[in-house]
């Protein structure tokens, strides 16, 4: 039997130049075992015909909505399939995606599925590099859709630059390691994520700069690797596929659900920046201003508390076998504050970020981190975007659990 037998993948063609490696592809999967349904927008038949990838594949080509012998093709090939990949993936249907517009039969499948998708781009270099193609790349990842970025190489028209689709054989390889049961399997993993609003009346709060952007990067990346996983967040972001949320406002909100859903976890990876600092005192109503000396009585003085240490609290019962990851960012000494923090709340590893770099941290794309574990150099992951400093700071939990089960 081969390494994909019995799984039902959907490969999609859409219409670029590279449309012809999908055939290779088509021929990888079936010598594999899966059963490949294939979708091919009506750009792609300018490039490859229906004939062609009919005969390799383990059912006709898919073409459109209306003549297919299904009344609603899309709805069932994206609940059946185990996997849709899209080869290539031109800017046309990236940005249908992104957007949510079911503007043919492969997007309106990309739409009806829960299944993994992997998206595989092709373009000239012009387009790989537009910031509208770019910002699209990041809307998929933030929602937990796989992108096999393109390479470099000689592209149509003699050209030579970034946007050259990914060999097929790297293509199969990404789909055994997508359908093969990941390293978190069956493991629950808990993340938090945004930062928290302390309220002081009805209408204004104490709050941080946190998007939640890293947190969800890393919820999106954990449930990839097959984890259960449940979200506790402030943001209001997409919630990644397969992905429970726990939506909180408050430090004691947070506290309470991470007591709820983290006690038991066997990850806890607290990326959400919580307040240090609340109000002692919450108005009930809206403070008002004085017409006269224009100051608003309450706003001149405010007394605070501190909130309670997550953290330290789920490191002062931390369980055996448990894997616990805390954040700091910081602005200068950060390999030291993170090891004091490593060593004060009981904790396995640190991702450390100088919020004072340049597109580091806090409302970014990017981020730059340091990973800091106990008795092991400190790793270094140079600036890149969230999901990969995900992968990586799963990569070290993995690594983590491994030790601890010997």
């Amino acid at each position: 039997m081969g390494s994909l037998a019995g799984k039902h993948i959907v490969l999609g063609v859409s219409g670029g130049i590279a449309a012809y490696k999908s055939v290779e592809l088509c021929r990888l999967l079936v010598d594999a075992g899966a059963h490949v349904a294939p979708i091919m927008t009506s750009d792609a038949e300018h490039f490859i015909g229906k004939v062609t990838l009919s005969a390799l594949a383990s059912e006709p080509v898919h073409t459109t909505l209306w003549d297919d012998a299904d009344p609603i093709p899309h709805t069932r090939l994206g609940q059946r399939a185990d996997l849709i990949v899209v080869v290539p993936a031109t800017a046309r249907v990236i940005g249908s995606y992104a957007a949510g517009i079911s503007s043919d039969l492969l997007t309106a499948t990309l739409l009806a599925t829960r299944a993994p998708v992997l998206v595989c781009p092709a373009m000239h270099t012009e387009m790989w590099e537009h910031a509208a193609v770019q910002e699209n790349i990041a809307v998929l990842r933030r929602r937990g859709v796989n992108v096999l970025d393109p390479e470099s190489g000689r592209l149509a028209g003699g050209d030579i630059g970034a946007g050259r689709l990914a060999d097929p054989q790297r293509i199969f390889a990404e789909i055994e390691q997508l359908l093969t049961p990941g390293d978190l399997y069956g493991a629950h993993v808990v993340v938090t994520a945004g930062g928290t609003r302390e309220p002081i009346d009805a209408v204004r709060v104490i709050a941080n700069r946190s998007s939640g952007k890293q947190g969800y990067a890393i919820a999106a990346e954990a449930s990839a690797r097959g984890a259960k996983v449940t979200l506790i967040s402030t943001a209001d972001l997409v919630v990644p596929s397969g992905v429970q949320l726990v939506a909180v406002e408050t430090a004691q909100q947070m506290q309470d659900a991470v007591e709820s859903y983290g006690m038991q976890a066997d990850v806890v990876i607290m990326a959400a920046a919580v307040a240090d600092m609340r109000p002692r005192v919450v108005a009930k109503s809206k403070l008002k201003k004085d017409p006269k000396t224009g100051a608003i009585e309450g706003l001149a003085s405010i007394e605070l508390e501190t909130t309670p240490d997550i953290l330290a609290g789920l490191g002062a019962r931390k369980r055996s076998g448990q894997v616990l990851v805390g954040f700091a960012a910081e602005t200068e000494d950060l390999v030291e504050n993170a090891l004091s923090k490593l060593k004060r709340k009981n904790v396995d590893l640190i991702v450390a970020n100088n919020v004072a770099d340049d597109g580091v941290g806090f409302g970014h794309e990017t981020n730059a981190v340091t990973l800091v574990t106990r008795g092991a150099e400190p790793v270094v992951v140079g600036l890149t975007d969230k999901r990969s400093i995900a992968k990586s700071v799963l990569d070290a939990v993995v690594s983590i659990r491994g030790q601890s089960s010997h």
